[in-house]
């Protein structure tokens, strides 16, 4: 389903603060599950989940058939698998080992590993003074990226070693891909990421990126379509806020021309 991205308006941008504290709070149990039950790769990918738009959420595939997922509006904890869905809401005032209580039982029953010992290589995110609002709106968002992102990797499909899968990473909230030039990856390779950030630090607001690495030094800065920016200060990338976006008469298409030229103009400093 096509998100209609005049729904984006409201409620404005820099009000969903809130809500993506509340849901990055609460993927971490789908973090701690895959930490759990999932063999470690070396890029913490084995943590990553996928972005589920029937469910308005995030996924994570275990095993014995197991998914486990967040929803985000209503935010609550599902566990799927043998016919049988289980569902707990999150409710920021239960306390979290009561959820971790419930979790733990729901993946033992279906042979499984408890989640709650995990420990997480990140200070994980603090639980919510009170239950959210905006949650509607934020899952909007993602879904609204998600959709954009996916024609990135289809449009970039035909490069080596190319597109990753879109993942969303539980440390950061970001949901990305990772267009790779070189075989074996990592630091030591080149990449582009295109990604969707709820917000951070950096932007109080939901907003797309693409960035380059390795970084170019001391780069003279091409003009980005309406709608985007050059970020260079703590992290170098093309960055398109979601205010930025909604003040163009088609917020979409914008993305997409602010993605193509910064994407580009990452190309020829990585002379790739």
């Amino acid at each position: 389903m096509t998100i209609d991205w005049s729904d984006l308006r409201d409620p404005p941008p820099g009000e969903l603060v809130a809500a993506r504290e509340a849901a990055h709070w609460a993927v971490q149990w789908l973090a701690k599950a895959a930490r759990a039950n999932l063999r470690a790769e070396p890029d913490d990918s084995h943590t990553a989940l996928a972005w589920d738009a029937e469910l308005g959420g995030f996924a994570l595939a275990l095993p014995e058939g197991i998914t486990a997922s967040i929803s985000l509006a209503p935010l609550e904890l599902v566990l799927t698998g043998d016919g049988e869905t289980r569902r707990l809401a999150l409710d920021v005032r239960r306390r979290p080992s009561a959820t971790d209580q419930w979790f733990d039982e729901a993946l033992s029953a279906r042979g499984l590993k408890h989640a709650s010992q995990e420990a997480l290589p990140y200070d994980a995110p603090e639980r919510p003074a009170a239950n959210p609002t905006g949650l509607e709106a934020l899952a909007a968002w993602y879904g609204a990226a998600a959709e954009v992102l996916e024609e990135v990797r289809a449009k970039h499909s035909a490069l080596r070693p190319g597109p990753s899968p879109l993942r969303l990473w539980p440390h950061h909230f970001d949901l990305a891909v990772l267009v790779s030039f070189d075989e074996g990856g990592g630091e030591a390779g080149r990449s582009i990421g295109v990604g969707f950030s709820p917000g951070d630090a950096s932007y109080a607001q939901p907003y797309a990126y693409v960035s380059p690495w390795p970084a170019p030094k001391d780069p003279k800065l091409p003009a980005l379509p309406p709608g985007g920016h050059w970020h260079t200060q703590d992290f170098f990338a093309a960055v398109a806020t979601g205010d930025e976006l909604l003040a163009q008469a088609d917020p979409r298409a914008a993305l997409t021309e602010v993605i193509d030229a910064a994407f580009a103009a990452a190309r020829r400093w990585l002379d790739v």
